[in-house]
């Protein structure tokens, strides 16, 4: 069975052709690669880690002064079952929080982008939760300079398309499962809605990803975080880079009897980035997918609708 690679990025300063190439060829195969070698450093991880499990921790009605009702979850706190993966008649079994980029109030945005709430019961938790934020978003950077060469396209392409992206980190508490006659699934098989997805510390079992029609789990070792492609630049891409069903499963083990938490970080485009096809991705052979224009924005409401978070 084939494996989704873990390719270092050091190697794109070392090896940058190989490693453009290699890092394109497991995107247009898997639409996810693992990446090591990034340099987050162990204590920001192990310790976001645990301030998110001591928010989790907290008795329901506390947690529930930081949830926004009407807002979609889009900061905050958001309970269990309100999620819902596209066409699937359960709701996902999780709870989770919403950490997004800090912008001046005054900036465009400023109406889509809401401030960022903080528990005042975990005082490290803004700390931990936006440290973590701005190092994923750096590393998502660089990822993307490789992506955009893959494509022919300048190595800062992305960039000014991202730098007030509308990016959300995501602390997920999926708790144990105590009975033995619910759904075998602790997040229902979904696509992303953003550009790319960074997940660190995916080294619980459970997420798999559907590839050539069978599903393969994907667990990672030491340092790697996951990264996979989301929609939006499966648009922008015209598809050579494939936004991939994945989904996280209960263990059949014992392990389904324990807590599992995960902490995704969804890098999104800033909100009025166009996500037309582009034309270094049309081809005679990979024809062109869309001919309606839609803002990375619209879309983000169009998909939020779908799975009833507004």
């Amino acid at each position: 069975m084939k494996n989704v690679p873990t390719l270092d990025i050091r190697r794109y300063d070392s090896d940058r052709d190989a490693f453009v190439a290699e890092l394109g060829a497991a995107y247009r195969e898997f639409g996810f690669c693992c990446i090591s070698g990034h340099g987050i450093a162990r204590e920001l991880i192990d310790g976001s880690y645990d301030a998110f499990q001591r928010f989790f921790a907290l008795p329901t009605d506390i947690k529930m002064k930081y949830h926004v009702a009407g807002s979609g979850g889009a900061r905050g706190y958001t309970p269990f079952k309100v999620e819902t993966a596209k066409d699937s008649q359960y709701a996902d079994l999780k709870e989770f929080w919403h950490i997004g980029r800090e912008i001046p109030r005054d900036s465009k945005f400023a109406d889509v982008m809401p401030p960022n709430i903080w528990p005042s019961e975990v005082p490290d938790f803004r700390r931990y939760g936006y440290g973590l934020y701005e190092a994923l978003d750096k590393l998502g950077t660089r990822v993307l300079r490789a992506l955009a060469l893959h494509i022919d396209q300048p190595e800062n392409f992305f960039e000014d398309k991202t730098d007030v992206g509308n990016s959300i980190l995501r602390p997920i508490h999926y708790p144990p499962i105590t009975q033995d006659n619910i759904p075998n699934v602790r997040a229902g098989a979904h696509e992303d809605i953003n550009f790319i997805t960074l997940l660190v510390g995916a080294s619980a079992e459970g997420l798999e990803v559907l590839s050539h029609g069978e599903w393969l789990p994907i667990t990672t070792e030491g340092d790697a975080i996951v990264v996979n492609i989301g929609d939006m630049l499966q648009r922008l891409s015209n598809h050579v880079y494939p936004s991939t069903s994945h989904r996280v499963v209960n263990p059949q083990n014992e392990n389904a009897r324990k807590p599992r938490y995960s902490v995704p970080f969804f890098l999104h485009p800033n909100p009025d980035v166009m996500l037309d096809p582009l034309d270094s991705c049309v081809t005679a052979d990979n024809p062109r997918r869309y001919d309606t224009s839609i803002s990375s924005h619209e879309y983000l409401l169009q998909r939020l609708r779908e799975i009833k978070l507004i």
